[in-house]
């Protein structure tokens, strides 16, 4: 629809639309629920979700209200329809978790400020874990890196969708620096190969993993 309101996601009744606010991480503050909960009040919105990318939709406003919602929100879009990195999933790591290894919400940050909006063959999704318990969802994401004592294992070419796929472990034993610039390799290896609306579970599948291990290591 050419008249589809600015960051919002047509609903199955083809006429309310949902928006997804960014919220890096999953992390939010008392003033930003206290905002969602305003804006949805005043405007009636019906659903309010928590999603699985640990992400807030507002669901099932009429499209006339959409920019004012944004307004008052005062929050940038989460993306989630386009062809570009989604968004980035992370565990409370060591930060708060007494099983964590790694600080998976330092590294989920750095990859969220580089990467989340980055344009790309299909859309991706990062999940950071700091541990091997894997509650990031690492070996399920396009890229993933999960903490070990001995440093950070990094996982490409997962998915979860409709025809699932584990993720290959390409690397280990890195710093967080190392995971960013090979995180970097990736995308851009990934991004000048990649077919459109090819998800990088189906592309690894294709080009096979030694060959992209070779590509980016």
């Amino acid at each position: 629809m050419s008249d589809k309101p600015k960051g919002a996601i047509i609903q199955r009744d083809r006429k309310t639309y949902a928006i997804v606010p960014r919220t890096p991480l999953g992390l939010v503050t008392p003033d930003m629920l206290e905002t969602i909960a305003g804006v949805a009040r005043k405007y009636e919105i019906p659903v309010i979700k928590i999603t699985s990318a640990q992400r807030i939709a507002l669901v099932g406003m009429k499209p006339e209200v959409v920019d004012k919602v944004w307004q008052d929100l005062g929050m940038d879009v989460g993306p989630a329809v386009g062809l570009c990195v989604h968004y980035v999933q992370a565990c409370p790591g060591n930060t708060l978790c007494k099983l964590g290894l790694r600080d998976s919400l330092g590294l989920g940050g750095k990859l969220e400020n580089l990467f989340v909006g980055m344009d790309l063959p299909a859309k991706a999704k990062i999940g950071i874990s700091g541990c091997s318990m894997n509650c990031g969802e690492s070996y399920m994401r396009d890229f993933g890196a999960f903490g070990k004592k001995s440093g950070w294992t990094v996982v490409f070419g997962g998915n979860a969708g409709r025809k699932p796929r584990i993720g290959d472990v390409i690397a280990e034993g890195l710093s967080s620096e190392e995971v960013v610039d090979l995180a970097k390799r990736c995308f851009e290896y990934y991004a000048a190969n990649g077919k459109k609306k090819e998800r990088t579970a189906r592309f690894i599948e294709r080009i096979g993993i030694e060959k992209f291990k070779k590509a980016v290591l």
